[in-house]
């Protein structure tokens, strides 16, 4: 579908009467701008929480194939003016933005701004952008390229020569900022009629706390254990403020919301100074990490890092409470013992439930008698089912990138199938 939609406009501008032909390069040129600005604009569509798209591969993968093909999307751009500049000299003069006509000085700045956007998301952190500042200028940057990109388009008229092509491309700018206009507008007008209230903070180990808001004038949310939604605080749901957490909570219980969020950055270090009785905004659910989706599976494996306890927690809560027997194995790497988050209530959890518990420290204390080091191949080979057909069990991964990226590893070398593991990753950007 993808690929079918960003080749139509390609298509529809060759139907019917079409202009005379360049030379070839030049044709190239202007074939890879129109791709390009069609892949451009259907960042749009991926990065606007619709969940029927991103149900079937989780946001994580759906906003990691947004980065990857962004980068498809610029080098096809780029390469629409350094080929007529590479094969037609004379048009170097299109970069005088004082003397150059319309439509070359605003693709001239959309392509300026594309860079000065690709650059911000490769390097935000190298350039020490705060998250929220530069969500709110990215979607200013793309939404600007869009339009001048459009501008461009409609002001060069060569394949637009017909006005049923015109008006074609007049529909399809109106299309990308009606989207626009539903992102930004409606779906937080939707948010705004369902709010939610801090209840109350209660502080957990590991420097995490867990927030519980509750429902203000309608029935509350259901969601499956393990996903996630995007919440707001102190703010409104018309302003970039807000931030993705995995619900902690027992999904049987929708009347009442908790995520357990560890003190990582600015906005994190605000939940534990919130007051019952707060305004909340949640945008959810989303995510497909969760056991609701493999029920064929006879038993599951989960391997947290740190606060990616959270989703696994959700999901052991919710089994407990629907009186699941399947195996379980836990492997909880944590530095040190006083770091592990829900310590004590994980271990009553297995008198509920069918659970083996394996708590990995890097800093054991002198009289531990447990696993130390990291989540090694070693460690998985010992505690992993040892019939490893495919979907007899399923594998769920949540921590620090470094520890997802080696257990993914591990589990390709212990033959696990591929399809039978799953991460959740929160490095969006």
């Amino acid at each position: 579908m993808y690929i079918l939609i960003v080749s139509a406009p390609l298509m529809i501008l060759l139907i019917g009467n079409v202009p005379e032909g360049r030379e070839f390069w030049r044709e190239l040129s202007v074939a890879l701008g129109f791709a390009g600005l069609a892949m451009m604009s259907l960042q749009f569509v991926l990065t606007a929480r619709f969940k029927s798209i991103k149900a079937p591969y989780g946001a994580d993968i759906v906003y990691h194939f947004h980065r990857q093909v962004s980068l498809v999307a610029f080098v096809l751009v780029l390469a629409h003016p350094l080929l007529l500049f590479a094969f037609s000299p004379d048009t170097l003069g299109l970069l005088n933005l004082f003397t150059a006509p319309w439509r070359a000085r605003a693709g001239v700045t959309a392509v300026l701004l594309l860079m000065g956007l690709v650059a911000a998301s490769l390097w935000r952190k190298r350039f020490k952008l705060e998250y929220t500042t530069w969500r709110v200028w990215h979607g200013i940057l793309a939404t600007a390229v869009v339009v001048l990109a459009m501008t461009h388009v409609i002001l060069a008229r060569h394949y637009l020569n017909t006005p049923w092509k015109q008006s074609f491309w007049i529909i399809y700018g109106v299309f990308w900022v009606s989207l626009l206009i539903y992102v930004r507008i409606i779906k937080p007008l939707q948010l705004l009629r369902r709010p939610y209230e801090v209840e109350h903070i209660h502080s957990e180990r590991g420097n995490a706390w867990s927030l519980t808001v509750k429902p203000v004038g309608h029935a509350g949310m259901k969601f499956m254990p393990g996903q996630f939604a995007w919440i707001t605080i102190r703010s409104s749901p018309f302003l970039d403020g807000e931030h993705p957490f995995s619900f902690s909570s027992n999904a049987c219980q929708s009347d009442r919301l908790t995520f357990t969020i560890k003190e990582l950055g600015d906005f994190t270090r605000q939940i534990k100074n919130l007051s019952p009785g707060e305004k909340v905004f949640v945008d959810g659910p989303f995510g497909n990490f969760s056991v609701d989706r493999h029920s064929h599976a006879e038993q599951f494996v989960f391997i947290a890092g740190g606060v990616g306890i959270t989703p696994i927690m959700s999901m052991l809560r919710t089994l407990a409470e629907r009186g699941d027997r399947r195996p379980l194995v836990l492997i909880y790497a944590n530095r040190d013992w006083e770091s592990v988050i829900f310590r004590e209530e994980i271990e009553n959890l297995k008198d509920a439930l069918n659970l083996t518990v394996v708590q990995l420290l890097q800093e054991p204390p002198a009289d531990w008698s447990g696993e130390s080091g990291f989540v090694s191949q070693a460690i998985l080979e010992r505690f992993l089912p040892q019939a490893r057909q495919r979907n007899t069990f399923e594998v769920f991964i949540c921590g620090p990138q470094p520890m997802m990226n080696a257990v993914e590893k591990a589990l390709i070398n212990l033959k696990v199938p591929f399809g039978d593991f799953h991460a959740e990753r929160f490095n969006l950007v």
